[in-house]
């Protein structure tokens, strides 16, 4: 159950193969004696030992479930279990509202396969962790009853939001829980505990900040035109389908299950309960605007105000509050119809609220190239850290078990960032300024190459380096090789690319007409010919370094400056423009 991105014969990238990653992690680590709250293997030995928040707490239920069934099917039961979990709480919250069976189990289903909160469970952990916002008001509604005991658990519930590493849902849950038990009881021991948990969650958050997002990649918070590119447009309420590309900005709502919250609405003010009226109607209003995020200039304006709205790149991520707010408001509606009309509601909202998200994911075979010897392990293509074909190196690693330089995380130390910057050029088989020793280093005794992931001809310059340097291939799955140094093994050749144009590695911006810039310090790139290679560049104030890597045949070329500067024309900063490239012909 995921998103089912294409797999290029080996297994599909996606935020699903991080999310079973971190659930995994916490039973592997139990069964070794070790901190379930700990990542030994990623980004090593670059940064410490990682905290593996996101595995909480689903990660406790997937230890069995994985164990028993496999880690696949285990991930999609999870997913079921979960689901379930999302009706039923929200059902029992519900009925302590007084509401009746019929109408409580329509609300539950209506925020268990709410549109938004099923796009954020294909892989997300947003979609999951959103049961914590019901199950924390249920325990209050009991504490109102019963034993204080309940205001423990409502805590426990929505601290878990922050803990699980969703920290901004948490910016939106903890006022709406206070606003809720406000709304609903004026008990100091009641308020108190609501308090509590409130004073719980952001010590949760802190402590995420802390460890986790202090000293990263996003240690200085994002700008706002990150977050114009996540935000809604006024349309996509109304789009049930979402386009390439644009799952984030998926806020699709339904059709009747609004008109059913609006008739709900109307009903609590009708019988008085202002109180409720407004937190279900602010709890679906606020987080809808800011979804828009710069969309509106209320967004910005937020963002300028409050600094914790400065870290997240996704505006929508409180939508999961409205979900459960439109949820209860249509079971007051459904309240009040009889059990025909109601059954039928049921049957259009079954239909109203089905969107086609989940499709199949390949699983490929990392048992088949699984690296169990001393050493690190190292995967090609290396990407940056924050880009989720990376994902699949955390699939591949759950049977490897082994310490890894790279990662996947929007949250990588910035150590582990410089790294992956540096090695990033053996994806074109560059191996200039020391890479071998970087290699050794870092303790690398095999490379893992994912042909599958490579998007252009460059597969064919790192495997070949790789022969050159004395790796071989010990083991294969489809398009995925398994190098060790040393190793009896074959060196398998790639159909090389057209020798009559140069291959432009990581490193270069795209052809503008009549030239390309640099997009790095260091720029490679393959050129095919014997004699003097020549490179015209126009005139700029940095003085490029050229190397020529070997005398005929496919030659590397490698161009380095001090630093990038800014062009008139250019959104980003650039190097020295690449006028053309002249060489003897083949």
């Amino acid at each position: 159950m995921s998103g089912g991105a294409p797999a290029s014969g080996e297994a599909s990238p996606g935020d699903h193969l991080q999310s079973l990653y971190h659930d995994w992690l916490v039973g592997h680590q139990l069964e070794h004696g070790r901190a379930p709250w700990r990542d030994p293997y990623t980004f090593r030995p670059e940064a410490r030992p990682q905290p593996n928040y996101a595995g909480w707490p689903f990660g406790l239920l997937f230890w069995p479930l994985g164990a028993a069934f496999g880690l696949v099917a285990g991930w999609n039961l999870l997913q079921l279990v979960v689901y379930v979990l999302a009706g039923a709480v929200t059902c029992a919250w519900l009925r302590e509202l007084d509401l009746p069976r019929g109408a409580a189990l329509a609300g539950g289903l209506v925020f268990a396969i709410a549109p938004y909160r099923v796009e954020q469970s294909v892989g997300h952990l947003l979609g999951p962790i959103s049961i914590m916002l019901p199950l924390s008001l249920w325990a209050f509604e009991h504490a109102r009853r019963g034993s204080t005991w309940w205001l423990v658990v409502s805590a426990a519930a929505v601290a878990s939001i922050p803990l699980s590493g969703q920290v901004h849902l948490a910016l939106g849950a903890i006022p709406f829980l206070l606003a809720y038990a406000l709304c609903r009881s004026r008990e100091r021991r009641l308020l108190a505990g609501a308090a509590g948990g409130a004073v719980a969650a952001v010590g949760a958050g802190l402590l995420v900040r802390e460890t986790l997002i202090k000293g990263s990649t996003e240690a200085g918070g994002r700008k706002l035109a990150e977050i114009t590119r996540y935000s809604a447009h006024f349309g996509d309420f109304f789009a049930r389908h979402p386009g390439h590309g644009r799952s984030e900005e998926f806020v699709f709502a339904g059709w009747l299950a609004p008109l059913l919250a609006l008739a709900g609405l109307i009903l609590l003010l009708r019988a008085r309960r202002y109180g409720l009226s407004v937190v279900l109607a602010l709890g679906i209003v606020i987080p809808a605007v800011l979804a828009l995020g710069t969309n509106t200039p209320i967004y910005a304006a937020v963002w300028h105000a409050l600094p914790p709205f400065r870290f997240p790149r996704v505006p929508e991520r409180l939508l999961p509050i409205a979900c459960l707010c439109l949820a209860a408001l249509a079971a007051f509606a459904l309240a009040r119809v009889r059990l025909l009309a109601g059954a039928l509601a049921i049957a259009l909202l079954l239909v109203d609220l089905h969107v086609h998200v989940y499709r199949e994911s390949a699983p490929g075979h990392p048992d088949r190239v699984a690296y169990h010897g001393p050493g690190r392990v190292l995967e090609l293509p290396i990407f940056d850290p924050s880009v989720d074909q990376g994902s699949v190196y955390l699939w591949y690693d759950t049977s490897s078990q082994r310490e890894r330089p790279s990662g996947y995380s929007t949250t990588a130390p910035k150590a582990a960032k410089r790294t992956a910057d540096r090695l990033q050029r053996l994806n074109c088989g560059d191996w200039s300024d020391g890479t071998a020793a970087l290699l050794d280093r870092l303790d690398v005794r095999a490379i893992v190459v994912h042909l599958g992931l490579y998007r252009s001809a460059a597969s064919s310059f790192a495997v070949r380096t790789l022969g050159d340097h004395g790796w071989f291939v010990r083991r294969a799955a489809g398009p995925v090789l398994l190098f060790e140094r040393g190793a009896s093994g074959s060196a398998p050749v790639l159909e090389a690319p057209n020798p009559t144009v140069p291959l432009f590695c990581q490193g270069w911006y795209g052809d503008t007409g009549n030239g390309r810039y640099m997009s790095e310090r260091h720029a490679p790139l393959w050129v095919y010919g014997r004699g003097r290679i020549r490179l015209m560049f126009a005139r700029s104030a940095l003085h490029p370094r050229v190397a020529v890597h070997g005398t005929s045949g496919w030659r590397l070329v490698t161009v380095d400056v001090p630093h990038l500067v800014r062009v008139a024309g250019q959104n980003r900063p650039v190097g020295v423009k690449l006028l053309s490239v002249a060489r003897k012909r083949p």
